[in-house]
């Protein structure tokens, strides 16, 4: 078989990929997308002997919190105790509130510590402004000249970004509950669009009360496999921690990651994501019971656009969730995870999770050159103001940087967050009183590092998956069919015997583990391992073609040509198929079998070149024939 047929297979074949969804996608949702224009058009507040407020304190508040603090109403900030800032009236009322929150650097809440990445989103305080602030209300918080007050933002409960060219409703609400544990619950959105569109900005709206939404996250399922996890369409499914059918050649590049006060992010030029016709989205949100019952039934808004993206990012995971067993009491419990750039890339942005128990979160690239380079640190974790950070400049790590991630977690009494009261032993798991230990970041391999560099990247990360875990079926299956899509049959063998062995009755496991044995040149089990997978899923097409492809080289024609004739009928519209058939009787020496195909495939579709070259070879050939 022509390997651009065999990766044309193995990209409609589904492996199964689990995905922590804490990621996974297309868009992006962050704080402070034009700080640095507001603060160019204001200045830093930090030159007044005797502050004012039209003067300088409202650039400050209007710059750094009225993007929260904008509504009186319950639940219009992440958090419920809800007060606008956009008058001097209501800044005045809130003075003293004001001077300490900052004084202790609690407001505005952006975790990353200062000098451990350069991040565009940095909503931080200058010890200029805090000085301001609160010299301002020693001052008695005097408004001086009216007149002269920068005009208040504005924010409405429209749109963000306008009117969306695609607006996707649930079907079908959920009702949270006024008490008990956390709530993560999938809601299936189906964008019906009839061509490829290309989207530049995405905007979540919750449908509820906004202090009931923790964060939400949407993942591409080209597959739809979402649904089959439904009880009923349009039900949607609880749980965080996503597994979905995927392709290890369908690479998500762009975040998607939405709470509430974030504002939408717009793609930079040449970084907007592809949707095709037939995929879903599936809207992975996490609830917080309020003391009332509220239902609650999201939406998504897309922005289209018509260029096409020129820059493919990925997004890498670093996480060890199996680590995480933290006993009670304890204070400093250290969770690790490393992996090394097999090529050159630019760092983008970063996304690092935990839950309660988070204290110290680190991450850094030590170069080849042995310099260490801080990506992030966090020294004070608080799951309550997690968002994506996009590095102001990308950071250039060239091939052979280990990326690193270092993960402190307090399971003390002392920790104010902690759930638990006397403390527990806690472990990874998906509810908020478990953990977790991840660290997402977006990567751009540099153009010199080849047109394969997000595949040798994924592969790299299989790798490493597959020798930390060594019960992971997903990345065996999802490496082993990279190994065989690449020419690695000989590596992919091992690699997806040891994923039947782990999950024997996944027919998809067994119908690739079968094409590599065919690859290699072990017909017979290949044979066995088709069969196995249609005794699993007698209507899987792409086993019981393989089958019909393996049987024809082990000289079994008339079954060979029986199976084969299901799979025709079972896709009477495809050509293509019919043609790859007739070029293996060809090969096979049996023309006028091969004439037959080439004819079935122009009558699907005339004036296929392929199939008309080809029928004429094998007519040629006929008349050869003595």
């Amino acid at each position: 078989m022509p390997l651009h047929s065999l990766r044309a297979c193995l990209r409609k074949s589904p492996v199964l990929i689990g995905t922590s969804v804490v990621m996974l996608a297309a868009g992006v949702w962050a704080q402070g997308q034009h700080a640095d224009a507001a603060r160019a058009a204001h200045g830093d507040g930090s030159n007044a002997a005797h502050p004012t407020f039209s003067q300088d304190v409202a650039p400050i508040v209007y710059q750094h919190c009225a993007e929260c603090h904008h509504s009186n109403q319950p639940g219009a900030l992440c958090g419920t105790n809800a007060f606008a800032l956009l008058s001097y009236d209501e800044v005045k009322n809130h003075a003293e509130e004001i001077a300490a929150v900052t004084r202790g650097h609690v407001m505005p809440p952006f975790l990353p510590e200062a000098g451990y990445g350069d991040f565009a989103n940095a909503n931080r305080l200058s010890d200029a402004q805090v000085r301001t602030i609160a010299e301002w209300v020693r001052d008695g918080a005097p408004r001086g000249d009216a007149a002269a007050e920068p005009a208040a933002p504005k924010y409405s409960d429209a749109w963000q970004l306008g009117q969306p060219d695609l607006i996707l409703e649930s079907s079908q609400g959920i009702t949270i509950p006024a008490s008990g544990p956390d709530v993560f619950w999938n809601f299936i959105f189906s964008p019906r669009v009839k061509t490829t569109r290309y989207i530049r900005a995405i905007e979540i709206r919750p449908g509820s009360d906004l202090s009931l939404v923790h964060h939400a996250n949407v993942v591409l399922d080209p597959a739809r496999s979402g649904r089959e996890i439904e009880k009923s369409p349009g039900a949607g499914f609880p749980g965080m921690d996503l597994t979905l059918e995927s392709s290890p050649f369908f690479i998500p590049g762009n975040f998607l990651f939405w709470k509430p006060g974030g504002a939408p992010w717009i793609e930079p030029q040449g970084f907007a994501w592809r949707l095709d016709p037939g995929t879903d989205l599936v809207l992975n949100a996490h609830f917080m019971p309020i003391g009332k019952a509220e239902e609650t039934k999201p939406s998504i808004g897309l922005y289209f656009t018509d260029q096409k993206p020129t820059k493919f990012p990925m997004l890498i995971e670093l996480q060890d969730d199996e680590a995480l067993d933290i006993p009670a009491g304890a204070r400093d419990f250290v969770v690790r995870d490393s992996f090394r750039l097999p090529v050159d890339v630019d760092a983008l942005a970063i996304y690092p999770h935990a839950h309660y128990l988070g204290h110290v979160l680190e991450g850094y690239a030590t170069l080849p050159s042995g310099e260490k380079r801080w990506l992030l640190r966090i020294p004070d974790w608080d799951p309550k103001w997690q968002e994506v950070f996009h590095y102001r400049e990308p950071v250039f790590l060239p091939k052979g940087t280990v990326i690193s991630m270092r993960y402190s977690f307090d399971n003390s009494a002392a920790n104010p967050r902690n759930p638990n009261s006397p403390p527990k032993r806690v472990q990874g798991g998906n509810q908020s009183t478990d953990e977790m230990a991840h660290l997402w970041l977006q990567l751009l391999p540099r153009p010199d590092a080849g047109p394969d560099a997000r595949i040798e990247i994924e592969q790299a990360l299989l790798e490493h998956r597959v020798g930390k875990y060594s019960g992971d079926f997903d990345s065996r299956l999802a490496l082993g069919t990279l190994m065989l899509a690449r020419s690695n049959a000989g590596e992919a063998v091992p690699m997806l015997e040891a994923a039947t062995r782990l999950e024997p009755k996944r027919e998809d496991a067994r119908r690739i583990y079968g094409m590599a044995l065919e690859a290699v040149g072990r017909n017979g089990e290949a044979i066995e391992q088709f069969r196995a997978a249609l005794a699993l899923k007698s209507d899987d097409d792409s086993a019981r073609y393989s089958l019909s492809r393996a049987l024809l080289k082990g000289g079994k024609v008339a079954e060979a040509r029986k199976n084969f004739a299901r799979v025709a009928e079972a896709e009477p519209k495809n050509a293509e198929i019919r043609v790859e058939f007739g070029e293996l009787l060809l090969r096979h020496g049996m023309a006028a079998e091969a004439v037959e195909q080439f004819n079935a495939a122009l009558v699907i579709e005339p004036g296929m070149k392929t199939a008309i070259r080809d029928r004429d070879e094998a007519a040629e050939r006929l008349q050869e024939t003595p």
